[in-house]
Formats: structure tokens, sequence, C-alpha cells
């Protein structure tokens, strides 16, 4: 069955045949009026490959389908994520509980950047959690290269908007892990106040609750930073910063690192590494083990959404959601029903523009794509010894030709819509030029 979905890709849950294992399927379907799927896609897996930690979901192999023009991306499978748990009303984390996630979380933080590795999407729903209290940060499709010593811009539409740092919603190109830092700072925010903290529905919004919680930036600030969206954007009375006054209940230790988490200046922030040291981890009460967590009943964002849906039609039509009244007010308190707005908007609007550009060749790409025990062909694995070495250069990850070798003569290996091989060759002598219209995401994803 399907446990998530993105942009461009769906995440199913699935058996592997021999040896009886439970995965997630990660399915990518890309064509060549995608080009930023298969670009995500490559860069995904390139990062994947140099990343060995604990805390960093492991990539186990590739499938290719024979049936559409797809991949699939075997990954280990995570029963619950961080948002499915906050969200149920049955939850209350205590401290150490929220200390061992938060250790977890830093901790393959500190490895991603280590290896030059911003996740830049830092979210409830990509924080895995399986049933032994391991934590893993997963789908890294937004996730990019970085160098602190050669500084090149990347694109500031990035993380998914509740827990976006204001550099970025100013228009920032030029940013470090202190974006990473900050989401973890609202995680940890949002697992001691059992919501999200900062729920914005519009960019516009987002700023306003940052300025308010956080406090506007300072004077200096503003001179030093010169962001381009600095002159829409800078409040005309400026924000006292009530981080303290709003989160007053939480241990002192969890202020303080949020406090400097939740920095408006990003070189506040510090690292991972830093962050791992605080007093937050290092004072009673200790961080419990994993494996002492509590065994929790299978619970993803999907399975809140779900949730919410029912309640809200139950509302409509005039009966009651399950549960006692506590759980329904809290339900009504919080925004779980409505998702946090996609990080990956840009690619989102980008694509739906060639869509309805190519609405004319819409006959040629229309495909049934099956369920994926019925799709998948030709796969291998990922072992150790694909490790790629840390101090290994990718090549530029624009061309998928960077994470597969295929050549021409291995078409079958890499299929699209299956077909007659004695009518592709009529069909070619006959309409060659009509052929090569039909099926440009082949050649493309070769």
């Amino acid at each position: 069955g399907q446990i998530g979905q993105g942009t461009y890709s769906n995440v199913y849950k699935a058996r592997d045949t021999v040896s009886g294992k439970i995965v997630a399927l990660k399915k990518v379907r890309f064509d060549n009026l995608e080009p930023e799927s298969v670009r995500f896609m490559a860069r995904e897996i390139l990062i994947l490959r140099r990343l060995d930690h604990p805390s960093v979901i492991k990539i186990d192999g590739l499938v290719t389908s024979r049936m559409s023009c797809s991949l699939y991306l075997v990954f280990e499978y995570m029963e619950h994520d961080l948002a499915g748990l906050v969200a149920s009303p049955d939850i209350k984390f205590t401290e150490p509980q929220v200390k061992c996630y938060m250790n977890q979380l830093l901790s393959g933080l500190e490895h991603c950047h280590d290896r030059g590795v911003l996740h830049r999407d830092i979210k409830g729903s990509n924080l895995l959690l399986d049933n032994n209290g391991m934590l893993k940060i997963a789908d890294f499709g937004l996730a990019s290269f970085f160098d602190p010593s050669r500084k090149q811009p990347m694109t500031s539409r990035v993380v998914t908007l509740w827990y976006r740092p204001p550099e970025l919603l100013l228009g920032a190109t030029d940013y470090g892990v202190g974006v990473d830092l900050w989401s973890a700072g609202c995680i940890l925010a949002e697992l001691l106040a059992g919501r999200p903290i900062m729920p914005g529905r519009t960019e516009v919004e987002q700023l306003h609750k940052i300025f308010k919680l956080c406090g506007s930036p300072t004077e200096e600030y503003w001179k030093k930073s010169k962001l381009p969206h600095a002159t829409i954007f800078k409040p005309q009375q400026p924000y006292k910063r009530r981080i303290t006054d709003t989160f007053k209940d939480f241990p002192q230790s969890a202020l303080r690192l949020i406090e400097t988490l939740l920095a408006i200046d990003p070189a506040d922030r510090l690292t991972a590494s830093s962050a791992l040291r605080s007093d937050f981890f290092t004072t009673e009460p200790y961080a419990c083990e994993p494996s002492s967590l509590p065994k929790y009943p299978p619970s993803k964002e999907m399975d809140a959404k779900r949730r919410d849906e029912e309640a809200r039609r139950s509302r409509a039509a005039g009966g009651r959601p399950n549960g006692d009244g506590a759980s329904k007010a809290r339900t009504r308190d919080r925004p779980r029903g409505a998702a946090a707005p996609e990080a990956n908007a840009e690619l989102q609007v980008n694509i739906d523009k060639r869509r309805i550009a190519s609405h004319a060749n819409a006959k040629s790409k229309s495909e049934k794509f099956p369920p994926p025990h019925q799709d998948g062909a030709v796969g291998f694995p990922l072992g150790s010894s694909n490790q790629m070495d840390p101090l290994y250069e990718p090549p530029d990850p624009t061309s998928f030709s960077t994470v597969f070798s295929h050549e021409k003569s291995s078409v079958p290996t890499w299929s699209g819509p299956l077909v007659n091989s004695s009518a592709v060759g009529n069909q070619k002598r006959k309409h060659k030029s009509s052929r090569s219209s039909k099926q440009p995401s082949t050649a493309r994803a070769r």
C-alpha cells in the first residue's frame, strides 16, 4: 500500500519476494516533460551513496520499470514518521524521549554537514522511526552538495514553509548549515509543544510569525545581509523576541538550545556538533535509549491526514469523530489536517507549465501505471562495496548518465511501454519521424 507521496514520486510499502524483507519503494516517474525530476533523483542517489550513518536512511537498491518511464528507489522500511506521532492525540513525549529523538536528528545532520551535504527539507514527515526507536533522516530530494570554502549560488525555494528559515524567505542564495539547524529548532519546539509552532499559510504570513516569535532582524543584519526581498518584507516596526515568554513551560536547557537554533542571524545558530554539546543533552534527565521508547502502532503523516479528513467529514455530516472529547478538541486546536506547503513548489509550477504547453502530445504520454509488484523489472542492490569515498567529487548530476551507464544495446534493462520488436522495425521504416516523437522519454532516460 501507499505510505507517502511527493511532487514527483509516491512511496509504497512492499515485500521483497526473494528475502521476504519489508521495504519502502519510492516510485519516480520521469520523461522529457519533467527534466527537473531526473536531476533531483540523480542527485538524491549520489548524495545517499555518499552518506553512511545510523541516523540517515540507506538506499538498498534500484529497480527499473518495464511498463512505464519510472524508477524505483528501494529503502529500508520504517514504521513511523515523526509528524505522524506528533499528530496522534494519544502520544505525549517525555523530556528523555525528546532528547533521544533530537540527539539522533542532530547526529545525522552532523554527519551530512561534515560530508558537504545540506538536506534542505528537515520536517517531521521526513524523519522516520522504526519500532526499535531508531530515527533516520529521509527524503534527500531537495538536498544539495555544498562547500563552505567555495561559494556558489543556490535556490532559496527549499525547505517546507513551516520549517523555512527567515533568510530563505527573504531570498538568500548564499547559505549553509544554518538552514537545517533552523528546521531542527522548529522540530525541537514542536516535540515539546505537541504541535507545529509556526504554521504559516503563505510566505508573508510565515515571515510575520517568525518575527513575532523570534524578533525582527537588527539594522546591522539588514545592512550586512543585503537580502533580495529585504525592502519588501522589512517590518515598519521592530518586533521583540518572545521565545522564552511563549514557551515558558519548556525545560530551561531546551529553551536555551531553541534560542540558539532559532536565531534570526544564521551565523548565531552555530553547528550540529555544538548543539550536541549543549547542556540540553548533558544535564538530567538524560536522553533515553532508543530501545526503551514505547512501541507505537504504525503512524505516518498520511495516517494523520486521513484521521483529520474523517473527522471533518463526520462534523460536516453532523456526527462525532471517533475518540473522546479531549481528543476532538485537540484535533481542532492543532493545524494537523493542513499539510505544510511543499518545499519544492517552484518545481511543481515548472512541471505544470510544461504539461500545459505540451498538451497536444498528451496521447503519446498517456501510460497506465500498474501496482509496483507488477511493474518491477530489472534491479540491483547497492551494497557497502559501492559506498563512495567521502572525498569523492561527484559529476554534474544534470545528466542521468551520471547514475546509469546503460548503452543503447541494453535498452531492455531500461524499458518504456512494452512493444512488439517486429512492429517496431516496420514502424521505423514507415513512420520514423512519428516513432521518434512518441518515444522521447526512453531516449532521455538513457
